[in-house]
């Protein structure tokens, strides 16, 4: 029977190395797990080359992954290591357990790394950090008041639950700007259709007609020749707004612009300043839940708002507090915020229970962006459809409009 090199790690994180007989790696594999030790690398003796590796085989260099790390594999990751941390793992266990059931992928690559940080002594907070692109500020500094309060399987829950209801929130936004976009786009599709294809058709008609045409089908007229003329830059608008709006954005001044906008902006911006607000409460409130520091809190807030407007009132906060004053009034300040969420947040204060409330408001605000987007999407759906049946009317009577006048003068 074939002889096999394994390296293990026990329930309490030691590195083992030694050899089993075995009928495969698959069979030597499961013999180590039986023996009550997670296998890192199992190879058949005297084989060439780095052998089979386990379920769990250790990093040894930086893979290359196009792309990044998607928001729901970290709320995944997340919650099952809090689950794992929850029924009393290792931590080093635990990230090779989530690294072994992964797809290869580049938050597989960064748990491995992570991992063998931890195991060469770093704390977890420290190891997340060495990665900014997967796991953020707001992320490491959570883990990292979970380690300090030996509550780490607690933290990691709240992360997860927060990352969790953060993505459906996001999703619900999203997903309200779907149905329109696809709606105008279709709609633009089959007028610029109807002006490049059928209208030519028309105005040949028309011309030989040799009538005066009516004023609706003389402008429908010059719009699908300029149309026809110039088709290709149809394409091209929602490209130059884009580049446009990148660039405005890279502009202080423009990024202020832009967001005040996004707040304000017919139909959406009710739901974007919702959930942007309730963004900022719950991430506030559940780093203050968390043991973070208020003013470190505030700093992490700030960058993780995602709105100019909202990071000065969070800026505003921050310096008010440093110099021993409220929340509640830099807020009120910046007339963004309701007077609800000022007051509850001011009651907050006053009792002490200011991650309460906070958590609070956000579950309201997340209830109030569902109720919203139904809303929005039972006025949009036969306001797109009544805009879009105005359209093709309009341009029939103006085809017919000629040919009604040629009737009327026949008979």
């Amino acid at each position: 029977m074939p002889v096999f090199t394994y390296e293990a790690v026990d329930s309490k994180g030691k590195k083992i190395k030694a050899e089993i007989e075995a009928a495969s790696t698959q069979d030597a594999i499961n013999k180590v797990h039986t023996m009550g030790y997670f296998p890192t690398n199992v190879k058949e003796k005297g084989a060439g080359g780095a052998g089979a590796r386990g379920p769990v085989a250790k990093k040894k260099g930086g893979a290359l992954f196009l792309g990044g790390v998607s928001f729901k594999q970290l709320t995944t990751f997340t919650q099952q290591l809090s689950i794992l941390q929850d029924a009393g793992l290792p931590i080093v266990r635990s990230l090779k357990i989530l690294e072994g059931q992964m797809k290869p992928c580049l938050l597989k690559n960064i748990i491995g790394q992570v991992a063998e940080d931890v195991e060469s002594g770093s704390s977890l907070s420290e190891a997340l950090s060495k990665h900014p692109k997967a796991f953020d500020k707001l992320y490491v500094n959570m883990v990292k008041a979970g380690e300090a309060g030996g509550v780490l399987d607690t933290i990691l829950q709240r992360l997860a639950t927060f990352m969790e209801k953060a993505q459906k929130l996001k999703a619900k936004v999203i997903g309200a700007s779907i149905y329109p976009s696809a709606v105008v786009g279709v709609a633009v599709l089959i007028v610029s259709a109807i002006m490049v294809f059928v209208i030519p058709s028309f105005e040949k008609v028309f011309t030989d007609l040799g009538k005066t045409l009516p004023m609706l089908t003389d402008i429908l007229l010059r719009i699908s020749r300029i149309v026809a003329r110039f088709w290709y830059m149809i394409p091209m608008i929602p490209a130059v707004i884009y580049v446009a709006t990148v660039l405005i954005a890279k502009n202080k001044a423009g990024r202020l612009f832009l967001d005040k906008f996004k707040l304000h902006m017919p139909f959406f911006g009710f739901i974007i300043k919702k959930s942007t607000i309730s963004r900022f409460c719950r991430t506030l409130g559940t780093l203050i839940t968390s043991g973070v520091p208020i003013l470190e809190a505030l700093s992490i807030v700030k960058n993780a708002v995602g709105n100019d407007v909202i990071a000065g009132a969070v800026q505003m906060v921050h310096d008010s507090i440093r110099e021993g004053e409220s929340i509640a009034e830099p807020l009120a300040q910046t007339k963004v915020f309701d007077d609800m969420v000022i007051n509850m947040i001011d009651v907050g204060e006053e009792t002490g229970e200011l991650d309460k409330m906070l958590i609070k408001i956000a579950d309201n605000f997340d209830d109030e962006v569902d109720v919203a987007v139904g809303a929005l999407m039972s006025i949009l759906e036969p306001a797109l459809i009544i805009g879009m049946g105005g359209t093709i009317g309009t341009i029939v009577i103006a085809l017919f409009l000629p040919l009604i006048d040629l009737i009327k003068s026949m008979s």
